[in-house]
């Protein structure tokens, strides 16, 4: 059987990137690197981690996945700060899907903080 690429776009099996990170293995260790594996979460429908890596004042009671959309890759536009030593970084990102037979894209420019010790994310700047 052959091993599933990570959604995430840096081309590695999904277990060895994000898939570790979701199942709380590992921790993002930059602002981007929380930025790809919640596209991922997306894309696979991981709505736990996608809750645990929202910061508390802005996280909402649930996530809703469209049934009918489906997310297929990831563009990082611009990056500002959010090294492994920063406290807070923006990683802008253009999030690219099809939903029934239509391609289709969304832009944000993120804002992430650490909390305890790990990256989260606040919410669009």
């Amino acid at each position: 059987m052959a091993t599933k690429q990570c959604p995430c776009g840096l081309g590695d099996p999904y277990e060895q990137c994000c898939g570790r990170l979701h199942q709380g293995r590992a921790s993002a260790a930059t602002a981007e690197l929380l930025m790809r594996s919640r596209f991922s979460a997306f894309a696979v429908r991981d709505e736990a981690y996608l809750l645990r890596t929202w910061h508390s004042s802005t996280r909402p009671p649930g996530v809703e996945f469209d049934p009918g959309l489906r997310w297929v890759r990831l563009e990082i536009l611009d990056r500002v700060e959010g090294g492994m030593f920063a406290t807070e970084g923006t990683v802008e990102f253009r999030a690219h899907y099809r939903e029934g037979g239509q391609r289709g894209a969304m832009q944000e420019r993120s804002l992430f903080v650490r909390d305890a010790g790990n990256w989260v994310y606040l919410g669009p700047q």
